[in-house]
């Protein structure tokens, strides 16, 4: 935001109202303002942490001034203590005045449809040579929570070097890579030809692990085709259509679980939409094959739970939300597993279908995708 916002000042001299010309308005207290300081007595300019200490706050502290110029806001308080901060940075932190309580995160951009996942797609030799390109190709994971790649080696292990780009690999039980390949007697049913509804991985962990990674090195089956589906553009449908059943999604658990390898018993009793504690959505656990049990619902309110679970899972099925696409030999994709489903179309047994698959975090990607956007920033 660059343009400069109206400064006032509270009768008491307790709070600093901001409004822009866009209509976002910003009401901060003064305790706020000096703890959000960004002066080098109150965060040191290597590192960013903060010097100062709650205690180090008057409770009874109050504006004496405050001049926006240059970009930044400064401000003097009662008892000769000063601080600045950027105006940018304030006008990030105000809430958004066109947001509702579904809305989902600051930056998220819903989709349907109507995506197009070629224009969301790059090229893995372009992102090794150009920090830009790949600064873009990570921009639409973190707002999307979808991007595609091509041209990656089609070798074993060939996502590792895709995933050093912007972050480190999360083992799980399935260790730092998993095959996606049928097998008899398959532990899970990724591991077969059978067709797999719109899902987020993990539900049963907590935290779940927040970005996958799959990653094609052999693909002649007929079928298989790979979709994804945006968790909270489906949320959103669900609270437009019939806002009681997305209240029963949000407000009860569910148990999700696996114990499939025979070694590992992992559960995770949480909400298939899950709200931040502002009220917007903030993720979404859509897994069928690892709805466990369902405790938590009063008796009475079990036939609507599943009339809103039916709901949802009908939403995610409609061609109006689902993006599909084919993934040959060297394509890659990259999922925000807090939001953005995958699945899969059946395939015969006639050819053969292999991918590697792994898990990362979504807070590295974000760390580098910051760090090569600071210079321009700067």
């Amino acid at each position: 935001m660059t343009t400069a916002p109206v400064l006032f000042l509270s009768d008491d001299r307790t709070v600093l109202g901001l409004d822009w010309p866009d209509g976002r308005r910003g009401r901060f207290h003064a305790a706020w303002l000096r703890d959000h300081g960004q002066d080098p007595a109150t965060r040191d300019p290597r590192s960013g942490q903060k010097l100062l200490t709650a205690t180090d706050i008057d409770p009874a502290i109050r504006i004496r001034t405050a001049v926006i110029a240059d970009g930044r806001i400064d401000l003097a308080f009662d008892g000769g203590v000063s601080t600045w901060i950027d105006s940018a940075w304030l006008w990030e932190m105000a809430p958004d005045p066109l947001a509702e309580d579904v809305a989902p995160p600051s930056g998220r951009i819903t989709w349907d449809a109507g995506l197009d996942a070629a224009s969301v797609s790059a090229a893995y030799p372009t992102l090794r040579e150009d920090p830009a390109a790949l600064a873009g190709w990570l921009g639409w994971i973190d707002t999307l929570g979808f991007a595609r790649l091509t041209d990656v080696p089609a070798k074993p292990g060939a996502l590792f070097e895709v995933i050093a780009l912007f972050g480190f690999v999360r083992e799980t039980n399935y260790g730092r890579l998993f095959e996606v390949r049928s097998r008899v007697e398959a532990e899970n049913l990724a591991y077969t030809r059978l067709g797999l509804d719109p899902h987020t991985d993990n539900p049963y962990r907590d935290p779940v692990p927040t970005l996958q990674i799959l990653h094609c090195l052999e693909n002649t089956a007929t079928g298989g085709d790979s979709s994804v589906v945006d968790g909270f553009r489906a949320a959103e449908i669900l609270k437009s259509e019939y806002p009681d059943h997305f209240d029963l999604l949000a407000r009860y658990p569910v148990e999700f679980r696996y114990r499939g390898d025979g070694r590992t018993d992992l559960v995770a009793e949480r909400p298939m939409l899950e709200l931040a504690p502002g009220g917007g959505l903030q993720q979404v656990r859509i897994n069928n094959r690892a709805f466990h049990a369902l405790r938590s619902v009063p008796f009475d309110l079990v036939p609507g739970f599943y009339a809103a679970y039916r709901h949802l899972v009908e939403i995610t099925r409609r061609p109006s939300v689902v993006v599909s696409f084919r993934l040959d030999a060297g394509d890659l994709f990259v999922v925000d597993n807090t939001r953005v489903l995958h699945g899969r179309t059946a395939f015969d047994a006639a050819g053969s279908r292999w991918l590697q698959g792994a898990y990362a975090d979504i807070d590295g990607l974000r760390s580098t995708l910051r760090a090569l956007r600071a210079p321009a920033a700067a």
